[in-house]
């Protein structure tokens, strides 16, 4: 039952982000709106534990920590291609600028895998560090739809 029960919880967000992104034609499309969607919900885990709206759990914070790590690996390579949707939100800045969003796309593998989640003031700290990461990239290359 207590297996059931953790296959549920992980698969949960899955089906959220499956329904997030209904509509998207282009699956190159679909593939970068899953990741982002990853690093998102990653990201929501740790800030709820630094804002205090959930407890400080530190194997809760290191699993959100890896996923974080592994989704901002992928985010390069799933833009390499230019692929457009109506629903993207990708600025055609990003092969414009492709050395520069590539090096703000490092910039989150080095911030989620630097991240010490070990205590709350270590997850705080490292919450700062992403979120001024993902903020760098949004503003030239993400279009608020």
């Amino acid at each position: 039952m207590k297996h059931l029960a953790l296959t549920l919880i992980a698969t949960f967000p899955l089906a959220t982000m499956a329904l997030a992104h209904d509509g998207v034609l282009n699956p190159a499309v679909k593939t970068r709106m899953d990741i982002m969607a990853n690093i998102k919900e990653s990201l929501g885990v740790i800030a709820d534990m630094a804002k205090g709206k959930t407890p400080f759990d530190a194997a809760k914070a290191e699993t959100a920590r890896q996923t974080l790590a592994i989704a901002s690996a992928k985010l390069a390579p799933s833009f390499e291609a230019q692929e457009t949707d109506p629903k993207s939100e990708a600025l055609p800045a990003i092969w414009s600028n492709w050395g520069d969003f590539t090096a703000k796309a490092n910039d989150l593998i080095l911030a989620s895998h630097g991240m010490d989640v070990s205590s709350l003031p270590a997850l705080q700290d490292g919450l700062v560090s992403a979120g001024q990461t993902c903020r760098a990239c949004h503003k030239p290359y993400r279009e608020k739809k």
